[in-house]
């Protein structure tokens, strides 16, 4: 468990910092704070958090951004067309699968790591994402794993949770930072 245990502080330390620094220099160049918006934003953060799904956050979230000053089409267009086609966080936690699979001793050749990384960034786009969905993706289209049974399987249905939480909370702060964005730059 030690490793998976790494692997998750790692993520977790890495949307943080690295992922949310970006996103709060976006943030700064549109003319607000990060951390204060991401405070406005609490509850859904919660809400996330322990659901592990964006979907229950969604109805809150664009009401939220509306009382901000985003225009009701701005926010029905931009939220809805992030959370099916940017989901950054997505494809940060089936990437993980990498770490996972050398967390249980099975080490992936260059060309599976690679594979892994493409399906990952191709299939978050427009895939259903739910709570166990990490899980789900990991079986069903990582060739790195199918031939190794029950390997990468038990070890992610150890980590599921807080790989799911995680995936949900940066894809909904992204869209929301997304959307807040285009509406500063339209005024």
């Amino acid at each position: 468990m030690g490793p998976l245990v790494k692997l998750i502080a790692t993520l977790y330390f890495y949307v943080l910092t690295f992922r949310n620094c970006p996103a709060g220099a976006i943030a700064r160049l549109a003319g607000f704070g990060i951390l204060r918006f991401l405070w406005f934003l609490r509850e859904e953060i919660l809400l996330v958090l322990a659901t592990s799904s964006s979907e229950p956050a969604l109805p809150a979230l664009m009401t939220k951004l509306e009382r901000l000053g985003c225009s009701k089409a701005l926010v029905g267009l931009v939220v809805p067309t992030g959370y099916t086609f940017n989901a950054d966080g997505t494809s940060l936690i089936d990437a993980s699968r990498l770490f996972v699979a050398q967390a249980d001793q099975h080490p992936l050749t260059l060309l599976q790591q690679f594979t892994i990384l493409g399906v990952a960034l191709l299939t978050s786009k427009g895939r259903k994402r739910c709570s166990g969905s990490c899980l789900y993706s990991a079986r069903r289209h990582h060739d790195g794993y199918s031939h190794h049974t029950g390997s990468g399987n038990g070890a992610d249905s150890r980590i599921d949770r807080f790989l799911s939480m995680c995936r949900a909370v940066v894809n909904m702060i992204g869209n929301a930072v997304a959307t807040l964005v285009v509406a500063r730059w339209e005024k």
